[in-house]
């Protein structure tokens, strides 16, 4: 009888505890948030404004000297007077355009090079054994430990410039792109060339997909590389330049016009740098999400 009862009572016990009301909290799936992108904004805001009045109040309080650290109303002053033309130089668009045009063509000429390569290099080790050796020598070298041997070989028009700035942009974009292959599973693969899928269009229409987050990564690291290359490249015999602008005004010691220079490089390189990751929200959508 004793065995007969336990069942029972056993599912009397459990149907009472089935009707009571449920009183805990839902488990929570995660306890971590990541920070969200207008309370960052906002911190980042609050840290230039207060960077500013340091340095406004440090140069103006006289604090610093203006050869070292010239106040902003004189950096303000000479960004104007860049502007409209009124400083006996080259207006600031003038330098601008020359070097923009400098990155920029380099810049692409990396890309169509170094994404190819990189590729390559992911999915061929006859690829990975040619340009893994080359690639992985010159990458760590400053560029101004081989610039004088780019003006003995190609003398000192724009082809230097642009050559200098081009290898520094070449090997992020290269090793980018290899790495963004791993990204393609082998199911993803399998699945292609299951369907029919040549060996070209695995590469084209799986493997480049799945790569084009790293690729898009190493784009914006390489244009970075390639704007603080500036300076070295356009110390070749330039007459017009960013790079040319800075190197000039610190041999007379103008400081003010040295940083008003710097800020320039650094508002154009993160203006691309804003536009580039735009174009990454509009190509990989799903990058970081899952």
């Amino acid at each position: 009888m004793l065995d007969l009862l336990l069942p029972t009572a056993a599912d009397e016990m459990a149907a009472a505890v089935a009707a009571l009301p449920e009183t805990r909290e839902p488990l929570k799936t995660s306890t971590f948030r990541a920070p969200g992108e207008g309370p960052s904004r906002l911190i980042s805001a609050v840290t230039v404004a207060v960077l500013f009045l340091l340095w406004a109040a440090a140069t103006n309080g006289g604090w610093i000297k203006p050869l070292f650290l010239p106040s902003p109303q004189a950096v303000w002053q000479q960004f104007v007077a860049y502007l409209t033309g009124q400083a006996n130089d080259r207006t600031l668009l003038q330098h601008a355009a020359a070097s923009l045009l400098r990155v920029f063509s380099a810049f692409a000429l990396a890309c169509l090079v170094g994404v190819p390569i990189g590729l390559a290099m992911g999915v061929s080790r006859i690829a990975r054994g040619i340009f893994d050796p080359v690639l992985e020598f010159y990458r760590p070298l400053p560029p101004l430990a081989y610039l004088p041997l780019i003006i003995i070989w190609f003398g000192i028009d724009e082809t230097p410039k642009v050559l200098l700035i081009f290898l520094s942009c070449l090997a992020p974009l290269a090793l980018a792109a290899r790495a963004g292959t791993k990204a393609a599973t082998q199911e993803q693969i399998h699945a292609a060339a299951s369907m029919g899928a040549s060996r070209w269009q695995v590469i084209v229409h799986v493997i480049v997909p799945a790569a084009l987050p790293e690729i898009l990564v190493g784009m914006r690291i390489a244009i970075g590389f390639g704007w603080t290359t500036l300076v070295a490249a356009e110390m070749v015999a330039a007459n017009v330049g960013l790079g040319q602008m800075v190197l000039n005004a610190s041999n007379f010691l103008r400081t003010d016009i040295v940083l008003m220079g710097i800020f320039v490089i650094g508002i154009v390189a993160f203006a691309f740098d804003l536009l580039m990751r735009a174009v990454e929200r509009r190509l990989v959508p799903w990058k970081g999400r899952g």
